[in-house]
Order: C-alpha cells, then sequence, then structure tokens
C-alpha cells in the first residue's frame, strides 16, 4: 500500500477527522449517560463520511486512474510466482 497513496488526500483527512470528533463526542456522553449527546456525536460520525465523499465528487480525493483496484494489468503476476 506504500506506493497506492492511499488516503493521503484532503477528502480522506476531512472526512476522518470530523468522523473522528464525532467518536469523541459519542464516547464522551456515552460515559456521562446521556442519549442525546450520543445520537449528536453519530451524526457527526456519518457527517464525516458525508463530507469526505461529497470532497472526493468535488476531485479533491484520489484519482480513479490511480487507484490500484481500477488499474488493469494483464503482465502483473501473483506474489510469489517467481519463476
Amino acid at each position: 500500500m506504500a506506493g497506492s497513496s492511499h488516503g493521503h488526500t484532503p477528502a480522506a483527512w476531512t472526512g476522518v477527522i470530523i468522523a473522528f470528533i464525532g467518536f469523541c463526542v459519542a464516547g464522551t456522553f456515552m460515559v456521562a449517560a446521556q442519549p442525546a449527546g450520543f445520537w449528536a456525536g453519530m451524526v457527526i460520525v456519518v457527517l464525516g463520511g458525508v463530507v469526505g465523499g461529497i470532497m472526493r465528487a468535488m476531485g479533491l480525493g484520489q484519482p480513479k486512474e490511480q487507484h490500484p483496484v481500477h488499474q488493469v494489468s494483464a503482465t502483473r503476476e501473483p506474489a510469489g510466482a517467481e519463476g
């Protein structure tokens, strides 16, 4: 994964940071036994995913051409298949 630049984009960083903040909010309110605050934190977690997706759609994510899943190579052999 070192060569794929997996997750090193503004969209990924922003989405994860927002989700992490939501996780912290939800955890704090869970310990405080406040269900409304917990669910507010969970909404923030989902908001992180939505914001990350919107930013990716705006072009701030990793281009599909560079993503290893979308690269097809007929000459590539499985690891350890040296002959």
